[in-house]
């Protein structure tokens, strides 16, 4: 994990739209109705890889991939990684 990363200084920024939440919600099959604390969570935890390619960050973190848009910090999507 890299400390002085944009998106982790940025956390109290990050958020997504309702159609996110209910895509991130099937995606994961979370039981959860807070989607964005449950992202700043995993993105924030120890063993989380963030890679930035264009506009997008893309936050690798126990089995999941966690998309966001680098600009607005809006969560884009999260998806099971495909192995």
């Amino acid at each position: 994990m890299n400390i002085d990363n944009d998106l982790l200084r940025n956390l109290d920024k990050l958020h997504t739209t309702e159609l996110g939440v209910e895509r991130i919600k099937r995606n994961l099959s979370l039981d959860t109705d807070n989607v964005v604390e449950w992202c700043k969570t995993k993105i924030n935890s120890v063993n989380t890889v963030i890679t930035r390619n264009g506009k997008n960050w893309y936050v690798n973190v126990e089995n999941c991939i966690i998309t966001v848009n680098a600009y607005s910090y809006t969560i884009i999507t999260a998806h099971r990684e495909k192995k």
